[in-house]
């Protein structure tokens, strides 16, 4: 199988979910079934289905947060320098607006664009790595067409 590359903060993020998972969801749920079966007639049981519904999303979440953490491969940053990579934190200037944005370039599994982490598939990701300071980029995007100046590059 393929390697997963993820950041060690992603790492730690899946680690604390699934711990979590185990040891609050999945026992909360199994109350939660047993005080429905508890009810009675589990046909029409709507607490019931429910609650093995949700047991079923809690199980599924496990086994893939246990696939992910056991294929990933966690790399630091800090140990990295040069042109962009997996991992750097990339400032860049929209040509069009004057608008400066700062992304980090991690995971699929631990991107979201709200915190400025930016998945390495990406259109922006993929037009960003092997680039350096200064230089520019252009990114097709659903918007069309954007320009992009490396502003800065940073490992942490």
């Amino acid at each position: 199988m393929e390697k997963i590359l993820i950041t060690r903060a992603g790492f730690t993020a899946l680690e604390t979910e699934l711990k979590k998972l185990k040891s609050v969801e999945r026992p909360s749920v199994i109350q939660a079934i047993a005080e429905a079966r508890e009810l009675g007639d589990l046909k029409e049981n709507a607490e019931y289905h429910s609650a093995r519904e949700k047991q079923g999303f809690i199980e599924g979440r496990i086994q893939e947060v246990e696939g992910i953490l056991g294929l990933a491969e966690v790399i630091d940053p800090k140990t990295l320098s040069g042109a962009v990579k997996f991992g750097a934190t990339v400032t860049v200037v929209d040509e069009d607006t004057d608008e400066e944005k700062t992304w980090q370039i991690v995971g699929e599994h631990e991107a979201n664009i709200e915190k400025g982490l930016l998945n390495v598939k990406s259109p922006i990701a993929r037009a960003l790595i092997g680039k350096d300071e200064g230089d520019s980029v252009e990114v097709r995007t659903p918007g069309g067409e954007k320009g992009y100046e490396i502003l800065s590059i940073q490992y942490k």
